[in-house]
């Protein structure tokens, strides 16, 4: 499974495919970090990139995950011992994947972003909810991908209209249905993020375990 995993992201490189995601992640921290964010700011801005970054890491998972043409995905299966370990290869692919992104643009945020990096705890917190994006933008990612539904267009629509979804549920008083986004942004620029990330990264990581198992349940009824 391991080796099959290392596979897939080594064609998802080959294919040039993770061009397509990095030009998008450099182009959207070249946006949002023009300037350093002042001192006081940083928790804030750290948090608004790690869930900005969620689409482009959701496209970059769904990449990923389409790389592989239907009949060798179906021959993996075979190699690996059944089609639960081929699943979880994929996910584990596509999850270091989006992993990887994730950290450049946390990286490129301490370094060129925010006057003064945080420390300690509050490093810790940002740490956290740039796992829990990634996390989040492998579910969405390959809630979309070709394997769950066939049509590209709808695939894409699915990946936007899936990210505006969790912006618009998070930002109502039902926002514990959905990977409460704009509460984590919320809860940063008020400075409460300490107090409120337990809550915030159960609800998250609760939603976020409730996508991949879906996909992996849909993967074995569709193939």
């Amino acid at each position: 499974m391991i080796a099959l995993a290392t596979f897939r992201l080594a064609a998802y490189i080959r294919s040039h495919r993770v061009y397509q995601a990095l030009l998008l992640t450099l182009a959207m921290l070249a946006i949002l970090y023009g300037s350093r964010a002042p001192r006081g700011a940083e928790i804030g801005v750290l948090t608004d990139g790690g869930v900005l970054i969620i689409p482009i890491l959701a496209w970059a998972a769904r990449s990923l995950l389409d790389t592989e043409p239907d009949p060798q995905r179906e021959m993996s299966a075979i190699q690996v011992g059944g089609r639960g370990r081929e699943v979880a290869a994929g996910l584990a692919a596509a999850f270091a994947a989006c992993a990887v992104l994730a950290a450049l643009g946390l990286g490129w945020a301490l370094l060129l972003g925010v006057s003064q990096a945080p420390k300690g705890r509050m490093l810790a917190a940002v740490l956290v909810l740039h796992a829990l994006a990634t996390l989040a933008g492998t579910a969405l990612g390959a809630l979309t991908s070709r394997a769950v539904v066939r049509s590209p267009a709808l695939s894409i629509m699915g990946l936007v209209l899936g990210f505006l979804a969790m912006l618009l549920l998070s930002a109502s008083p039902l926002h514990w249905l959905t990977v409460p986004l704009l509460a984590w942004m919320k809860a940063a620029n008020a400075g409460h993020l300490l107090d409120e990330l337990p809550e915030l990264a159960t609800v998250s990581l609760v939603w976020c375990l409730i996508g991949l198992g879906t996909y992996a349940w849909l993967r074995r009824r569709v193939g």
